[in-house]
């Protein structure tokens, strides 16, 4: 199979301390405010503080076909590449001190509708998260 990677975004990271928005295409999920409603999805809870960044690199070092591009305090990204066609997702994480929460935004780099994998990845993320 041929790879459907694209390039990497040159401007992922953090805008103003925050996640930036998602695009208007629908093959984007974010736990910022500044998401609209349809796109949004619950962050995740940081009982522990910015330590619970590093528990988050392990979860997603164990998930399959990912990759953490950046890992700063504060700020993880990852990659995500589909199995059959080599999509790849960008995953975007910020420990949000005032909130207690880590910030979540997971965006397709191609294409318009990702029939809702993105949101299914946030989700199992969570549901491995809140196993503890």
């Amino acid at each position: 199979m041929f790879g459907c990677s694209s390039a990497r975004p040159r401007d992922l990271g953090l805008r103003a301390g925050v996640l930036r928005p998602c695009p208007e295409t629908p093959n984007c999920v974010s736990s910022e405010s500044n998401a609209p409603e349809d796109k949004r999805v619950a962050p995740f809870p940081a009982a522990a503080g910015a330590a619970e960044m590093t528990r988050l690199a392990r979860l997603l070092s164990s998930s399959p076909r990912t990759a953490i591009i950046t890992d700063t305090p504060g700020y993880l990204h990852a990659e995500s590449t589909s199995l059959l066609l080599r999509f790849v997702d960008d995953l975007e994480f910020r420990y949000d001190a005032a909130a207690g929460v880590i910030q979540v935004r997971s965006a397709s780099r191609i294409g318009r509708s990702d029939l809702g994998v993105n949101r299914k990845r946030v989700d199992a993320l969570r549901a491995a998260w809140t196993a503890r």
